[in-house]
């Protein structure tokens, strides 16, 4: 296992993603995106993503050069077109454009399709908590073959389709931050066991025949197995609510329309973005949502070593450990992002 600082890995990324086209600005946007992901405990979203990238670049799918079109007809609902641009990029933009509505008409609403991979959906509803800005996120996945199975079914009929919303710091505390897929796992957790050697827990994954299995190897091998829906039918169906909130809603379309291509990750999000400066429990707001943590964590631990937490506390211990040790990268994943970089001329060299 190899263990970097989280700097160099920036400039190492940075350097790769400017070679394979982009712009420098937007290749630091990107490049510390992923790298934020790796440092907050989520290596699926991180820097191993940089090789598909790269392979989308060179086959046309991902513009590096494209930036967020907005549609601003006036009002609390504004739509963005992210033109297959980074998905970093462009829905840093909507985030920007949404918070900032919202501290004028008090509730805003954002639909952007045409994303190319946004990443991990929680560092877009930080953003907007950093601004005292509250956010809701529903977001789905076009042009990439399914990944997860219907409550019941037994092969794959959508994609992870995650779902996140963020209350802004209060009193001291930090934001707290729900992010997660609408699967048991993301995809990018089944190619980091797969590229570790490792097994899957039972009950995550089903392979091409509906049955249960351990192996990742099924998701990357023909015909495909299955991620299975957290919470049985409560994943299932909000799942299938991000696929019609963020593609039907949006403009960008739902699995079941856009053909899938190779190596293509499009994502369409409806955000809402809410002010709470502007609604009646303002003025209580921060002793409520300290309290509200305060009484949740004050619940004795069932495992001693295992405290009560709120969402978005395991990423700051992440974080903090991370910073302080280094992103782990394994050894299949170097190897990919070098063979990234020599494909564009330059080393993987952080």
């Amino acid at each position: 296992m190899n263990m970097v600082q989280h700097r160099p890995l920036r400039i190492a990324a940075a350097r790769l993603l400017a070679a394979a086209g982009a712009r420098e600005e937007d290749a630091r946007t990107v490049a510390d995106h992923l790298v934020d992901a790796n440092l907050s405990g989520h290596d699926s979203h991180g820097v191993g993503m940089l090789p598909h990238y790269v392979r989308a670049i060179a086959a046309g799918l991902l513009d590096p050069q494209a930036s967020a079109a907005v549609e601003d007809p006036g009002g609390a609902v504004l739509s963005v077109d992210g033109q297959n641009g980074f998905g970093q990029v462009v829905a840093r933009k909507a985030t920007a454009i949404g918070a900032e509505r919202a501290k004028s008409t008090g509730v805003a609403l954002v639909a952007l399709r045409g994303a190319f991979h946004i990443g991990r959906v929680g560092s877009y509803a930080e953003q907007a908590a950093a601004v005292g800005i509250a956010s809701v996120h529903f977001v789905n996945v076009v042009g990439h073959p399914p990944l997860v199975a219907p409550f019941r079914g037994s092969d794959a009929r959508f994609a992870t389709n995650p779902f996140c919303v963020a209350v802004p710091a209060a009193a001291g505390r930090p934001a707290v931050v729900l992010d997660f897929a609408t699967s048991l796992v993301a995809l990018g957790k089944v190619r980091v066991a797969l590229n570790k050697g490792e097994r899957l827990p039972e009950g995550t994954l089903i392979d091409s025949a509906g049955r249960g299995t351990t192996d990742p190897a099924v998701m990357y091998t023909e015909p495909r197995g299955a991620i299975l829906p957290f919470g049985l039918h409560k994943g299932y169906g909000m799942a299938f609510l991000c696929e019609l909130l963020a593609g039907a809603f949006t403009g960008g379309g739902t699995v079941s329309t856009i053909p899938f291509q190779k190596d293509r990750i499009t994502n369409n999000m409806l955000s809402i973005f809410i002010d709470p400066a502007q609604l009646p429990g303002a003025a209580g707001l921060e002793a409520q949502v300290a309290a509200a943590i305060d009484h949740v964590k004050a619940s004795p631990p069932a495992n001693p070593e295992l405290p009560v937490l709120v969402a978005g506390e395991p990423e700051l211990a992440w974080r903090a450990q991370r910073e302080a040790e280094g992103v782990p990268i394994d050894p299949a994943t170097w190897e990919e992002l070098d063979r990234a970089a020599r494909s564009v001329g330059v080393e993987f060299a952080p």
